[in-house]
């Protein structure tokens, strides 16, 4: 059992099954979905309360989802906790400020790279909160109960990622 855990990689269909049981036994025990970006708006949210004396609440998107430490919160910290556990058990952790397909496909500029990364993460939390959702949530959650949203939400992800690694990789067919 412990070679399992020492793996620098698993079997996709393994972790689909694993992820398949998390979420059901998700809906079970809380019966709410799974997701990560209502975890990181809570967490703006708590960072704003606290810089703004309070005023946060008085926001109508925050009276919806009160900033809190919740479920979701303690979900991304588990995430970031068991990744590391993850990629230090396997031997393959590494502080690395610029992926080799990063430096090969637009230059090893650090300072770039970082820029990069924080405009997505900003789009990319932009587009989850506009959408109702991230992939976690629609993805996962929202396509086990047949929503069309869900369904809908998830095509696009794929087409987007089709299309934004092909443009910063090239397309290439078998």
């Amino acid at each position: 059992m412990i070679e399992w855990f020492t793996m620098a990689g698993w079997s996709p269909y393994l972790a689909g099954a694993g992820i398949g049981i998390l979420i059901w036994t998700v809906f079970v025990l809380s019966d709410h979905p799974l997701g990560c970006s209502t975890g990181f708006s809570s967490t703006a949210g708590m960072v704003e309360a606290g810089l703004s004396g309070g005023k946060t609440r008085e926001m109508p998107y925050y009276r919806n989802f009160v900033p809190c430490i919740d479920w979701y919160w303690v979900l991304i910290i588990g995430i970031v906790i068991g990744a590391f556990l993850s990629s230090f058990l396997s031997g393959t952790f590494a502080i690395v400020a610029v992926p080799p397909s990063f430096a090969a496909a637009v230059g090893p500029d650090a300072a770039f790279r970082f820029a990069v990364a924080l405009i997505g993460g900003i789009l990319v939390g932009l587009g989850a909160r506009w959408a109702g959702g991230c992939t976690s949530g629609h993805g996962i959650s929202g396509t086990l109960q047949l929503a069309l949203s869900s369904w809908v939400a998830a095509a696009c992800f794929f087409i987007g990622g089709i299309l934004v690694a092909g443009l910063l990789f090239g397309f290439r067919f078998p």
